[in-house]
């Protein structure tokens, strides 16, 4: 109940609603803009089917290789939230982390896992978001099913965009704690010797055609309710989930 209560703060529902599928598909295509000096960039196009589901298609470059990149749909069907600027950088280390961007971002609305889950719940299940390839290119598709879309959702994408995680500031291609540090938002949620690295927005894009919906300005209503566990469901993340973020990054040459 505490859990439900939890998300439902960040207007997520904690049991995934099933709603009126769209008439027919509907695309929208949409860039991502690197964000903290990331060198990553992608494109991505989100289409509504008649099923109510969610086909994702994802291409991206400039990626830490060989490393999991946590991936969401962030923001509200209201579009109450847009991609942070620089002004998101509250204690002046150049950096908008995951703690400082939320404000403008919002909390997470679908994780774009591989596979399993994709409600908020997932949104730091490392073990199933995709891998950048030894090159750093990313490239995801998934369909994700009608149940783990939240209502409002699928019939108001341009409100909504993406933000990928994950970057190399000391260009040593890896995650670790000699450039930023230990992660302020993994260490809030109990898991110590998690690099900043890991957790910092890499990429942001507003889900919309261009032009209709101006990147880095907007309303941030309801801003100051979004608590730092609107990465996403992390509370339920449990020893588990800590452990396989250990572990995936530990793959990533990350000893924590």
């Amino acid at each position: 109940m505490q859990v439900k209560k939890a998300l439902a703060t960040l207007g997520v529902a904690a049991v995934p609603l099933m709603f009126a599928a769209p008439a027919h598909a509907d695309t929208v295509n949409f860039n991502l803009d690197e964000l903290n000096g990331s060198g990553a960039n992608a494109t991505a196009s989100i289409t509504s089917n008649a099923d109510g589901s969610l086909t994702v298609d994802i291409t991206g470059n400039g990626f830490t290789p060989n490393a999991p990149h946590a991936q969401h749909i962030h923001g509200s069907p209201t579009g109450n939230f847009f991609c942070p600027t620089a002004s998101a950088d509250k204690n002046g280390d150049g950096q908008v982390a995951t703690e400082e961007g939320v404000a403008q971002y919002g909390g997470v609305m679908v994780s774009l896992t591989t596979k399993g889950d994709a409600s908020a719940d997932s949104g730091l299940a490392v073990d199933r978001m995709p891998v950048a390839d030894a090159s750093g290119n990313l490239d995801y598709q998934r369909t994700i099913p009608a149940s783990d879309i939240p209502e409002g959702v699928a019939e108001n994408l341009a409100n909504l965009h993406i933000v990928q995680h994950g970057l190399d500031v000391n260009g040593n291609d890896k995650y670790d704690l000699e450039a930023l540090g230990e992660s302020v938002f993994a260490k809030s949620l109990g898991l110590d010797g998690i690099p900043e690295e890991a957790t910092n927005p890499a990429t942001c894009g507003e889900v919309a055609p261009a032009g209709a919906v101006e990147t880095g300005a907007g309303s941030t209503s309801g801003a100051e309710n979004v608590p730092l566990m609107a990465f996403g469901g992390v509370a339920l993340l449990g020893s588990a989930g800590a452990l396989a973020m250990r572990r995936r990054l530990a793959e990533s040459g990350v000893k924590s």
